[in-house]
């Protein structure tokens, strides 16, 4: 039998590219512990800011849950949340699905106490991912350990898909449950991320459609009364501070009473309402509502893979130096 022979160079460069295939396709998924080596001290450092800023600002806690939300779901969890309008750049914080956010200047101090220790490493997605799972324990959540990294930040916003991809406060339950499918949030996972509203709180601009000029028949009686003496007009001002807790009993803790809320008819939101009622849901809300231990599972697993949507990994993206602008 003959034997074909290659020139050196040609296996040479075979070798070489399967070995940057390898190599690449290594890069390019989320792993745990990414920055072992580029930054040892990386997860500790977002850990101690988060803790800091908490016992200076309790709600940047919240805030950090709900910037993981924001993020991921508009496309990819890359911190286009963060960036302001700058530079051809148009604020996703612009949008109406970001009425109440706040916080965002004290992700740049996390990014600072980064920078001072590993310039140009750490991508602002994981600060958005690991701050989130940082802040869950500061309210008295699980510890999530399993949060991957190796996230990077896209060039750019996604403004003109906000509106379509963030659910609005009172979107129906239908539409949120069809928008986490597309992401890959199954329906168990959905009811334990909506479960974050047991901290936080709503403004009246988002509860009064269900109080004036009648009150939602949904809303239990005496429950919708005290939510007309925290919104006591049906014109809020939005520059005001007129808002009602999501959970009035431990509002600054994920726990379980959100369940127990809504199916009492307590709920702020209309969606709230149709999580308890609907017959997809239903089960998994009575089962949160009874097993505090179980809800903070499931809320740990939908928290994963809400943080691991469609990132940026290997050469996309790039690590910005301030998050709040590209390089």
């Amino acid at each position: 039998m003959a034997i074909v022979k290659m020139p050196f160079c040609f296996l040479a460069f075979f070798c070489l590219l399967q070995l940057f295939s390898i190599f690449h396709i290594g890069n390019a998924e989320l792993e745990m512990n990414y920055y072992r080596e580029s930054c040892p001290r990386a997860e500790e450092i977002i850990r101690q800011q988060v803790e800091t800023l908490y016992y200076k600002h309790g709600n940047t806690a919240v805030s950090w849950l709900r910037n993981l939300f924001h993020d991921c779901v508009v496309k990819s969890c890359d911190a286009s949340l963060l960036l302001e309008t700058a530079r051809g750049v148009e604020s996703e914080q612009k949008s109406t699905r970001s009425f109440g956010m706040r916080n965002f200047k004290y992700v740049k101090t996390i990014k600072d106490a980064l920078e001072k220790e590993c310039p140009r490493t750490v991508s602002c997605a994981d600060i958005v991912a690991l701050s989130a799972r940082d802040g869950i324990v500061m309210l008295k959540g699980p510890k999530i350990d399993m949060i991957k990294t190796g996230r990077r930040d896209s060039r750019g916003s996604y403004l003109r898909d906000v509106e379509a991809l963030v659910p609005n406060h009172n979107d129906s339950l239908a539409s949120v449950l069809s928008n986490f499918n597309s992401i890959g949030i199954d329906v168990e996972a959905t009811v334990a991320l909506l479960g974050a509203h047991s901290v936080g709180r709503v403004h009246c601009v988002n509860l009064v459609h269900r109080l004036y000029p009648t009150i939602d028949p949904t809303l239990d009686p005496n429950y919708a009364l005290y939510l007309r003496k925290r919104c006591p007009t049906p014109n809020p001002n939005p520059k005001e501070v007129l808002y009602s807790r999501n959970d009035p009993q431990t509002p600054m803790v994920v726990d379980n009473m959100y369940y127990k809320n809504i199916m009492a008819h307590k709920g702020l939101l209309v969606i709230d309402d149709e999580l308890a009622t609907d017959p997809r849901t239903a089960p998994f809300v009575a089962k949160m509502a009874a097993d505090n231990g179980y809800f903070h599972e499931q809320f740990s697993r939908a928290i994963r893979l809400l943080s691991e949507t469609n990132p940026l990994t290997g050469d996309e993206g790039e690590i910005r130096k301030d998050c709040r602008y590209v390089n």
